[in-house]
C-alpha cells in the first residue's frame, strides 16, 4: 500500500530553531498582594515561598471544554469548528516534523491516540492533544529548547488555497524536575503553544518514579502508569499525513484508559462514524446530507 506523504514544506532545522526572549513565569504576571503577611504586617517568607511552589504554570482563560484548552499569553477569541480543526492539524504537523527533525523522540497518547486507531487522525471534538516523551528527553528539551520558536509552512490548510506560515513556542514548566503529582496543577511538563491562536498540545513525560518496588513500570505526574513493553519498541504510522510514533501495544493502552467501548462505539460527542468515508462526521451535517 502506497503511504501518502504531506504536503508541508518546512524550513531547515537551522531555521527552525529561532531564539525567543525569555517567557516571563507566569508567578511573575501576578501583581496581587500576597495575603501572607506576619503578625507584625511583615512578608512572611516562608509562606511566600510555599505560595510560590504552590502556583500553575501554565495558565488558561477558563476551565471548561472551550477556554481550558487555549493558552491565556496567546487567546484572542475562540475559534470555530472549523478553525480548530485546521489550527489543530497544523499544530500537531508542525509538532511530528519538527520534532523528528530534531532527533527528539515523542509519541502520541491519550485522546490523540484514540484517534489514531480509527482513522489516523484526530478526533474532531476533542479539544486535548495529547503526547508522551521519557523523562530524560523532558530534560533535554527543558536545558536545551525551552523557550524557543519554530516556524512552520504548508503549502495549503483545509481553510487557504494559499501558503500558510505559523509560529510556535516550545515551553517547558518550570516545575519539570519534580516527577510526583504533588497539588496537581503542574501535571503537565510542556506545551507546544500555536502562539497565533493560543492552542496547544500538552507533552508529558514519563519516568520511572518507584524503581526498587516496581521495576519497568512509568507513569506521568498526571498518574497514567505503563509497562516499558508495553511501549518500547515504539511503532512508526502515519497521523494527520505524517511520520508519528505509537506504543507498541497500542491496543492493550488504549483498552486499559478508555475500555473497549472506545473501540467499537461509533456515536459520540454528536459525532457519528461513518463506514464508507471512515471518518466522523457531526451529526447535524449527517442529517442535512440524508
Amino acid at each position: 500500500m502506497q503511504i501518502l506523504l504531506p504536503l508541508v514544506t518546512l524550513v531547515s532545522v537551522s531555521a527552525l530553531l529561532i531564539s525567543a526572549a525569555p517567557i516571563a513565569d507566569p508567578s511573575q504576571l501576578d501583581s496581587s498582594v500576597y495575603d501572607t503577611l506576619n503578625e507584625a504586617g511583615e512578608p512572611d517568607w516562608a509562606a511566600i515561598k510555599v505560595y510560590e511552589d504552590s502556583k500553575k504554570y501554565f495558565h488558561e482563560p477558563g476551565s471548561d471544554d472551550l477556554l481550558g484548552h487555549y493558552d491565556t499569553r496567546y487567546f484572542g477569541e475562540l475559534l470555530s469548528y472549523e478553525g480548530k480543526r485546521d489550527a489543530q492539524v497544523h499544530m500537531m504537523r508542525a509538532y511530528l516534523e519538527i520534532f523528528q527533525r530534531m532527533g527528539i523522540e515523542t509519541w502520541i497518547a491519550h485522546g490523540t491516540l484514540l484517534g489514531w486507531w480509527w482513522n489516523g487522525k484526530m478526533l474532531p471534538w476533542d479539544w486535548d492533544i495529547d503526547t508522551q516523551i521519557s523523562e530524560s528527553t523532558l530534560e533535554y528539551l527543558a536545558k536545551n529548547v525551552n523557550h524557543t520558536l519554530h516556524t512552520y509552512t504548508a503549502a495549503s490548510s483545509t481553510l487557504h488555497t494559499d501558503p500558510i506560515t505559523r509560529t510556535y513556542l516550545l515551553d517547558v514548566n518550570s516545575h519539570w524536575k519534580e516527577r510526583e503529582r504533588g497539588n496537581g496543577f503542574n501535571i503537565i511538563d510542556a506545551r507546544w503553544i500555536d502562539v497565533r491562536s493560543g492552542l496547544y498540545i500538552d507533552i508529558t513525560a514519563l519516568s520511572e518514579t518507584n524503581p526498587d518496588v516496581l521495576p519497568g513500570l512509568l507513569s506521568c505526574k498526571n498518574l497514567h502508569r505503563y509497562h516499558v513493553k508495553d511501549l518500547y519498541p515504539m511503532r512508526e504510522t502515519m497521523y494527520e499525513g505524517v511520520l508519528a510514533k505509537v506504543p507498541y501495544n497500542y491496543d492493550l493502552v488504549l483498552v486499559e484508559e478508555y475500555h473497549e467501548a472506545a473501540l467499537v462505539t461509533t456515536e459520540f460527542e454528536g459525532h457519528a462514524w461513518d463506514l464508507t468515508t471512515k471518518e466522523w462526521i457531526k451529526q447535524q451535517e449527517s442529517r442535512d446530507q440524508g
